[in-house]
């Protein structure tokens, strides 16, 4: 290949690389609801992501946390010990390892959850309403994919 034939192609896999970090940023915006809530978006992103564990029959971690959320373990543990005093979350001890703890939500902040939850609902109902049911699901079903291929090409890169 010519250098530059491949400087061209350096730039165009630059300029994709360009519109995904874009687009990645753009996407996290979306969890900013149209009315205030009581958590900030990596708190909520954070107890949805205990919830979600739940739902699935799973603990997690704070290092797990940290990865899925794309911040340090210090800062998870920081957010945790302040959510913990509020009593948000709470920090459980493994039965057979006491030095890991998994992070979970109260009782009464499922409550609260729920109320947000609905504002969330409501806010990307709105969005889907006016982008369109089959749009939407053309968009996931394509991102899904593209993702799909990304982790596929990831694990054959030895790094």
């Amino acid at each position: 290949m010519s250098k530059k034939v491949k400087e061209t192609t350096n730039q165009s896999a630059e300029n994709y690389l360009k519109e995904i970090f874009t687009l990645v940023r753009k996407v996290e915006t979306l969890t900013t609801a149209d009315k205030k809530t009581l958590f900030n978006n990596t708190e909520f992103r954070m107890l949805g992501e205990i919830i979600c564990a739940k739902y699935a029959g799973k603990r997690v971690i704070s290092t797990q946390l940290a990865q899925i959320l794309g911040v340090t373990r210090s800062a998870i543990s920081q957010m945790v010990s302040r959510l913990e005093e509020q009593g948000v979350v709470k920090r459980v001890p493994d039965s057979v390892d006491r030095k890991i703890a998994y992070v979970e939500l109260t009782e009464k902040t499922y409550e609260t959850y729920r109320k947000d939850l609905e504002v969330y609902v409501n806010f990307v109902d709105r969005l889907v309403e006016k982008f369109g049911a089959e749009r939407f699901h053309t968009m996931i079903s394509l991102v899904d994919e593209f993702c799909g291929l990304a982790m596929e090409e990831k694990s054959n890169i030895a790094l």
